[in-house]
């Protein structure tokens, strides 16, 4: 019976069971559905190659420039100082300059990184003398290696993701619908503004939690927990997705013969991991406390900007900058946090599967993306993520204007990146991507209510006026920031309602595997 009921809880996403990858793999290709892959992927890396020729965080812009200076200045400090070094003030790695403030595994990026720039242009990461280095050639490398790690680690996550997803199926799925999918994965407008304009890494930490998603739909939980581990490692954001992992495996571990043992065994993977990662600052308690200090920036106060979250948009009305302590806000933001992924956990360890464990990845990124202390504009790529690999389950109408929603909130950091053609262009494309043959006939499945049609319109059409607004008509000077203010409530009301939508969307997932089970009892 347990062993049935293993079965049903960590099934593939699709009705018949199959996890032999090569025998997959060998069916893609008879599909020719991985020639369609590495046609999108050729696709995707040409638009990826297009917004890196525009412009880039803090462009000429002293004296401290922008995060395209942060990453070259990591760089600079890991090439040049011993790792004793990467995260402590001295005199020749002063943190009020971009210092370290990501964990350990984004430390040896910039560093392998570092030593690829240091080999063909030495000048762009020498020590002090490489501040705002901002040579064509330079800039070139710095591109390279965003792309790089966009090739060797996020596309082959979305390759291993759609083989997992579409595997259960002997079929193979439905090509249309798979080529659509794996666009809407690899063609996400946000990811490649921030990564290819903006300039960041996140392909890469994204990339190992899809990696790890994909473990997970496949049975590898072991190997789930180190990739999950290491994107933690790379960027601290992503455990934004934490509770989703740890509810799901949990759930998953105690409805096995040997709960346990499979607890502890999951337990020891993580702790390996984290200690393999850690290992150069685990040589005194002092080390370890201060990069672990670096990582939780408390005193920059619960936003920045204007970020389209709970805190942010509330902020209009309530000042909770003035009224509230850090610490106070610290833990309003952890409680009320707690609060919105909690039924999104509890669903999962009560009843995990495939499909609630890509819910719970949704809802619990976006809790943290709503609720919790210091959000950014960029966050929003976190939500998006799942989102994207849901996109044949969300309704199309919710799919489309939640990405939409997250390219507008976004909006006024990319103006400031001189990048607003990238953006429009990017934000017509995912468009037509969504109104493409197999995006639209998925579309139409949701457009029967003329209520609903009649609600995007209207979203639709605030948001061209927001955009016309934001670039065209000078606020008051009595309040500069009127329309960043417009945009980010707008934006953060389709945030909210997603929010609830899709917490019962993975509630409802419970009460129809409640359903099935006494279908089978009676039969």
């Amino acid at each position: 019976m347990e062993k049935k009921q293993r079965k049903k809880v960590k099934k593939p996403m699709s009705e018949t069971e199959s996890n032999d990858l090569d025998d997959i793999s060998c069916l893609f290709f008879q599909k020719g559905i991985m020639g369609l892959f590495l046609l999108i992927s050729i696709f995707s890396l040409l638009l990826r190659v297009a917004v890196s020729l525009h412009s880039y965080s803090g462009a000429g812009t002293p004296p401290k420039f922008g995060d395209f200076e942060a990453q070259r200045h990591w760089m600079e400090i890991t090439t040049n100082l011993p790792i004793k070094d990467w995260y402590f003030n001295t005199t020749n790695n002063d943190l009020s300059y971009w210092g370290l403030d990501y964990p350990p595994l984004t430390a040896y990026q910039s560093y392998f990184h570092g030593l690829f720039l240091k080999h063909f242009d030495p000048n762009s990461v020498s020590l002090f003398t490489s501040r705002g280095y901002e040579t064509h050639f330079g800039k070139l490398l710095m591109r390279w290696t965003v792309l790089s790690s966009d090739l060797l680690i996020f596309f082959p996550a979305v390759l291993y993701f759609v083989l997992v997803y579409y595997g259960g199926n002997r079929s193979g799925g439905n090509k249309c619908d798979v080529a659509w999918h794996i666009a809407v994965i690899l063609i996400n407008p946000c990811l490649i503004l921030t990564d290819h304009g903006h300039f960041q890494y996140n392909c890469i930490s994204l990339g190992l939690t899809l990696g790890a998603v994909a473990a997970v739909l496949s049975q590898k939980d072991l190997l789930a927990c180190v990739l999950f581990c290491l994107s933690l490692n790379h960027k601290q954001m992503s455990a934004y997705y934490a509770p989703a992992f740890f509810s799901h495996l949990f759930g998953s571990c105690l409805r096995r013969k040997d709960p346990p043992l499979e607890v502890l065994k999951l337990g020891l993977t993580v702790l390996g991991t984290f200690a393999i990662v850690w290992w150069p600052f685990l040589h005194s308690r002092d080390a370890f406390f201060v990069v672990l200090s670096r990582l939780a920036p408390f005193e920059r106060g619960i936003y920045e900007d204007y970020v389209a979250n709970f805190w942010c948009s509330t902020s209009v009305l309530i000042k909770w900058k003035r009224l509230f302590t850090t610490n106070s806000l610290r833990f309003l933001s952890l409680v009320a946090t707690i609060l919105t992924f909690l039924p999104s956990m509890i669903q999962q360890i009560w009843s995990p599967s495939s499909k609630g464990f890509l819910y719970g990845l949704l809802n619990s990124s976006l809790a943290f993306y709503l609720f919790s202390f210091q959000v950014h504009e960029k966050s929003i790529l976190l939500p998006l993520l799942p989102a994207t690999l849901l996109a044949m389950e969300l309704p199309g109408v919710l799919s489309m204007l939640l990405m939409h929603s997250a390219l507008l909130s976004m909006f006024p950091l990319l103006r400031r990146d001189k990048m607003a053609v990238p953006h429009m262009a990017l934000y017509m494309l995912s468009i037509l991507l969504y109104l493409a043959p197999c995006g639209k006939q998925h579309f139409k499945k949701h457009l029967s209510r003329s209520m609903i049609t009649f609600s995007i319109v209207i979203s639709y059409l605030c948001s061209l006026v927001l955009h016309i607004l934001y670039l065209t008509v000078r606020p008051p000077e009595k309040y500069p920031f009127l329309f960043e203010a417009m945009i980010m409530n707008f934006c953060f009301s389709h945030f909210l309602a997603f929010t609830v939508y899709t917490n019962a969307k993975q509630w409802m997932l419970s009460r129809q595997s409640t359903s099935r089970d006494k279908e089978k009892k009676l039969n």
